[in-house]
């Protein structure tokens, strides 16, 4: 059985010695309260992640759901560990006081959720879309709906989903043909059937609010026809708790690769009724304020898997006994030496230690922005959204892609051990292969980044953000040991403009070259990206060991772990230069009838 526990000791070398999180919570409304607390929080979600849903992780991946009489019933134990969350508050953590929240900053809810997703990403997925719910509600909803929906969900009693995909559209949503015909009362009934519906049915929480795109009788064709209202699973009564049934049923379970602790649905919506939230035809605006919260959520979910792959990875490692190293025995005593004296499994161990904690620094800086856009200034406000949105393709899009990487490396360490079911990391493999698929395929966060964060506006927020990594390296290059990481960073920071340039060039003639380089571009800047952090942690490591410290193990491991990103990940970078500008001509040329000749469909 794996096992996991919090990395709380790194968490905090990036929030307190790379990011200045507390200069950040002082900066903050109320931020002082942020950082009386944030020991606190680390330490009792810690504790829950490790002692409460670990142990259910196997547990939920062999029992799976199960749909009986339109009801679902969850694995062993996930109600009552539902029960502790909502007993210990954390739903509440960082929601707005009006509707019964904490008021904590964002940041400090993506750290505890990066310990749900390496404990139990299946049961996470139950909250987790709630946060998303929440967040549309309280920008775009009526104060009737806030006092209804928002504070039960904020209390973490009811529990929210978002509902996009049909069985004939997922990506392309002004495809779809849920409809929902006004009433008289101002509420709407809505026909359709949902798919994809994660945490759709369930028995953890007395309420399910669901949040349902949808089309009006007059509304105009494709996306910007597109609705979005809140349906209940039950209606709620006059004293605003849950009361008669609406008339939305799940009416299958989806049979998956992983996370099959988490109840997947199909859902029917049959003249359910249900209330508009935000304006006629502007539902899908409305419904990105979730998606974009679900998309770094799922960048999240990529990072604490390759985390706690690791983890168990590396007390394999150390425990396995296999051949002599190449070099001369390191165990005489042992009949055999430790398999992690071999080069191969430590650069797979590297390799995961390099994006868990390069993907981590990223996620905790991304944290900072949403932070700025919820509670800074309007200046503040206006300069993080735009750094988020330019961020949050690479955040979902790259953490999913080396998450997936990463978790076979895990189990790769094990050998054919890793492939039984019982070690659990062919588990990790499974429920890391969705998280490049759902929120927006990596495609289309790479068509997302290229297409419309970085060619719609001419680079103009791409300067921005490469300018900062160009300002670093210019700070720290004269610094001793930095020159390793500054000047191939550097470099690669003023290649990442130029390629831009080239593309968008060559973009003017055949737009398809955009889709044609855009993963190739996504990937380059997401090694980047970690590059800059990797440069930044490097410093702060080779500083504290040139001072003096008690902790001299980590910070190698630290500077050790950045030696190795640099020489061995971050040349990746070439190979999706080259791929990128490679032009669409190659992907064009075949004729679509060609692909099958060889064989009969």
């Amino acid at each position: 059985m794996p096992t996991y526990k919090a990395p709380l000791r790194d968490i905090r070398f990036v929030m307190n010695e790379l990011l200045n999180f507390n200069g950040h919570y002082a900066a903050l409304p109320n931020g002082e309260e942020a950082i009386e607390v944030v020991d606190a929080i680390l330490e009792e979600g810690a504790k829950f992640a490790e002692n409460v849903l670990t142990p259910l992780n196997q547990i939920g991946d062999q029992q799976g759901c199960t749909l009986k009489d339109g009801k679902v019933i969850t694995p062993e134990g996930f109600k009552e560990a539902y029960q502790q969350y909502v007993d210990g508050g954390w739903p509440s953590m960082t929601q707005n006081p009006e509707y019964g929240g904490q008021g904590l900053p964002h940041s400090l809810g993506l750290t505890l959720n990066e310990m749900i997703c390496s404990s139990n990403l299946a049961w996470g997925m139950y909250p987790g879309l709630s946060h998303g719910a929440m967040s549309a509600l309280e920008h775009h909803g009526t104060e009737e709906l806030k006092q209804t929906y928002l504070t039960k969900l904020v209390e973490g009693r009811w529990t929210g989903t978002m509902c996009l995909t049909e069985p004939h559209c997922g990506t392309d949503l002004g495809l779809i043909k849920t409809k929902a015909l006004p009433q008289e009362d101002g509420s709407f009934k809505v026909t359709g059937t949902k798919i994809f519906i994660s945490a759709g049915e369930h028995e953890l929480s007395e309420n399910i609010v669901h949040l349902v795109l949808a089309k009006l009788p007059d509304a105009p064709e494709g996306s910007k026809g597109i609705s979005l209202f809140v349906i209940p699973k039950f209606m709620p009564d006059a004293q605003g708790e849950a009361g008669e049934r609406n008339a939305v049923s799940c009416g299958s379970l989806e049979h998956k690769m992983g996370i099959h602790g988490n109840s997947t649905c199909v859902m029917n919506f049959d003249n359910a009724t249900g209330f508009m939230v935000g304006q006629p035809n502007k539902g899908l605006a409305a419904m990105f304020t979730m998606m974009n919260a679900a998309r770094i959520g799922v960048g999240i979910q990529g990072q604490g898997l390759i985390e706690v792959s690791f983890q168990n990875a590396l007390a394999y490692a150390r425990d396995r006994l296999q051949m002599r190293a190449l070099s001369g025995a390191k165990a005489p005593e042992k009949a055999a030496d430790p398999i992690i004296v071999h080069p191969d499994v430590r650069r797979m161990l590297l390799t995961q230690k390099a994006f868990s904690e390069g993907g981590r620094a990223l996620i905790l800086y991304t944290a900072q922005l949403i932070d700025l856009v919820e509670a800074g200034s309007d200046e503040q406000k206006k300069e993080a959204d735009e750094i988020l949105g330019l961020l949050t393709p690479i955040v979902k899009a790259f953490l999913t892609e080396v998450g997936f990487e990463a978790t076979n490396e895990g189990l790769q360490v094990f050998g054919g051990h890793g492939f039984i079911q019982e070690w659990g990391m062919e588990q990790f493999v499974r429920d890391a292969r969705i998280t490049r698929l759902y929120e927006g395929t990596t495609g289309i966060q790479a068509l997302d980044l290229l297409g419309r964060k970085v060619l719609m506006n001419q680079g103009e927020t791409l300067r921005k953000f490469t300018k900062q990594i160009h300002k670093y390296c210019q700070a720290a290059e004269a610094k001793e040991g930095m020159s390793q990481f500054t000047q191939p960073l550097a470099e690669l920071n003023k290649e990442w403009g130029e390629l831009t340039m080239k593309i968008g060039m060559s973009a003017m003639q055949n737009r398809d070259e955009v889709g044609a380089a855009s993963v190739d571009y996504l990937m380059y800047a997401g090694y980047v990206l970690l590059g800059y952090f990797w440069a930044q942690m490097a410093e702060i490591a080779q500083q504290k060991l040139a001072e003096g410290t008690n902790e001299a193990a980590f910070y190698q491991a630290k500077l050790d772990t950045a030696v190795f990103y640099f020489k061995r990940l971050l040349p990746r970078t070439k190979t999706h230069a080259t791929a990128m500008t490679a032009g669409v001509d190659s992907l064009a040329r075949m004729d679509a009838d060609a692909f099958g000749l060889g064989f009969e469909i």
